[in-house]
């Protein structure tokens, strides 16, 4: 399995220039990626812990996502399974707050879109 890893300094989706955080806009648009993130936020998870609680993710993606994720120091594997190392908690910590941003957003879009004022 060829895995195409976003490198620092490389051309990444979306950029020639291959800055960082381009690189890591890239790298977390990937399919399930902050589903996996999120899903390791709250602790070590094995393999097929990690696919059953991501849903419907494949083993295929979930392997090639995990690869990409080890290789950008994000997450890593011991006996207990998959976990955040400290680089990935400092990230999940940095996207937990967008992620309460966005429930109130989904909030606001719902009453605009049912017609109800925010």
């Amino acid at each position: 399995m060829d895995v195409d890893i976003p490198q620092i300094g490389q051309a990444v989706r979306g950029s020639s220039s291959g800055k960082p955080i381009m690189v890591l806009f890239d790298l977390l648009g990937r399919s399930w990626a902050l589903g996996i993130i999120w899903s390791l936020s709250d602790g070590p998870l094995t393999f097929r812990a990690l696919q059953d609680k991501c849903g419907d993710i494949s083993p295929s993606v979930l392997n090639r996502r995990i690869k990409e994720l080890r290789a950008s120091n994000i997450l890593d594997h011991e006996k207990s399974g998959y976990f955040l190392t400290d680089t990935g908690k400092e990230l999940f910590s940095l996207l937990s707050p967008l992620g309460h941003w966005a429930i109130k957003w989904g909030e606001e879009l719902q009453k605009k879109e049912n017609g109800t004022q925010v």
